[in-house]
């Protein structure tokens, strides 16, 4: 059987292209009717009277005012009455979904499932209408009218929204949403990296994966499985106030600039300037142009981490050529979607006991090689690159048993910071599955 080709007509648009919308709105939905269940699907899947739909990978000749793109937990898949057999041929992770697994990803303490918004963990979360806008007004439109679909036979249990900050930064300050993989076949998305083009059967299924020679099982049958890919949804809040904390303190212990130890915790200044790039400034003479910001490597040139540290965040989440355990540094990439929520912190307003975060998806052909790899191996662990020991991420790893340690090395030695609290909590998780428009339709016929 040759490799299918691929249509962007039949691939929801959230996995292989970034829509850049500075609003979001994410619905969790109970279905209460099996046939209204599968009605909605297929008036998205199609095209409603209304114009709802959900987004394909179709290039747009005029941006749409609002994307939309569905997913489902296994118990989605169960209440519109897909067989036994087939959700057996999923995955054994996504079936047992992102609570049970939640351990191996550092979800531990105050971050496991015990204490997640209940929707998370509610029995009855059976689907995900996530919405991408160019304003409020437009996804506060598409919301109104889905409602009014769903309407009777679905029960919305929570809302989530985000929106982008002023400069595109995360809570702590950092630029974001630079890096992404460049998919084979797929439009080109984020700034280029000069890195191996990803497989299409990284992020999709029925496809020759990553690894030479392998192609992820398609769950069964393959209407349903092919073209699909699977998600992490998760719900992040950032602890400013420790996050401002840390870096006074660290800076007062070693004399080290404040933005100094920023940017070598992240790899990158808050700018976007890569450490290997610009080791002494964030903003070098002659300036980066913007096409430079993700086109580097760390070897050769910074095989021992003086520019970017081998336990920086991005250094550990894509290790690019440097080496590591397996010779995997290209094996484990993952499609980011997120943006913020909560107001932008002020400095001159500190502990104002407001929540701020993340609401991500983080997408890929296996949630285990992927999205659990990077968490449990990569952010969690350090075994898999020298010098790291067990030291975790310092801006997402779970430093809950105790406090975690930072090495930042130099030409006159080493500097440990140490003390390091977990600043990112996990406040919600689920393990989602992308289906095809030819799986939404097979999922609406009720077969």
């Amino acid at each position: 059987m040759g490799t299918p080709v691929l249509d962007l007509a039949d691939v929801q648009g959230l996995i292989v292209r970034g829509y850049a919308m500075p609003v979001a709105r994410h619905l969790l939905l109970r279905i209460d009717d099996p046939a209204a269940g599968r009605s909605l699907l297929g008036s998205l899947a199609d095209g409603d009277a209304g114009g709802l739909s959900v987004t394909s990978g179709a290039p747009w000749e005029v941006k749409p005012d609002c994307c939309l793109n569905v997913s489902l937990p296994a118990a989605g898949l169960r209440a519109l009455g897909v067989a036994a057999e087939s959700l057996a041929s999923f995955p054994a992770e996504f079936t047992a979904g992102a609570a049970a697994r939640a351990e191996r990803v550092g979800d531990v303490g105050a971050s496991g499932p015990q204490f997640w918004l209940p929707a998370f963990t509610d029995p009855g979360f059976h689907l995900l209408v996530s919405l991408f806008g160019q304003s409020p007004a437009a996804v506060d439109g598409v919301t109104g009218r889905l409602t009014a679909r769903w309407t009777p036979g679905l029960t919305e249990l929570a809302r989530l929204d985000a929106a982008v900050l002023d400069g595109r930064v995360s809570h702590f300050g950092y630029a974001d949403g630079i890096s992404q993989p460049t998919i084979a076949g797929a439009p080109p998305t984020g700034v280029p990296d000069g890195m191996p083009v990803a497989p299409t059967g990284e992020f999709l299924l029925g496809h020759p994966s990553q690894h030479a020679g392998f192609t992820y099982p398609v769950p069964s049958p393959p209407v349903l499985g092919g073209n699909g890919s699977f998600a992490a949804v998760r719900v992040l809040a950032e602890d400013v106030d420790a996050f401002a904390a840390l870096l006074a303190g660290q800076s007062a212990a070693t004399g080290l600039p404040e933005e100094l130890i920023a940017a070598k915790f992240c790899g990158r200044w808050r700018n976007g300037t890569p450490l290997v790039l610009s080791p002494d400034t964030d903003s070098p003479d002659p300036p980066l142009a913007p096409e430079q910001l993700n086109d580097f490597d760390y070897v050769p040139g910074d095989e021992r981490g003086l520019a970017c540290p081998m336990g920086a965040h991005i250094r550990r989440m894509y290790p690019r050529n440097s080496r590591v355990a397996g010779s995997g540094g290209h094996l484990h990439r993952i499609v980011r979607r997120g943006l913020t929520y909560g107001p932008a912190y002020d400095p001159g307003h500190p502990h104002d006991g407001i929540e701020r975060g993340l609401l991500g998806m983080f997408i890929g052909v296996s949630l285990r090689d992927q999205f659990e790899f990077l968490m449990a191996e990569w952010a969690n662990d350090g075994l898999f690159a020298p010098g790291l020991g067990r030291a975790r991420d310092p801006v997402i790893g779970a430093n809950d048993a105790g406090p975690g340690t930072f090495t930042v090395p130099g030409a006159a030695g080493r500097t440990v910071l140490s003390g390091l609290p977990r600043l990112v909590t996990t406040r919600g998780g689920a393990y989602c599955f992308l289906p095809s428009l030819p799986a939404l339709r097979y999922l609406a016929a009720g077969r």
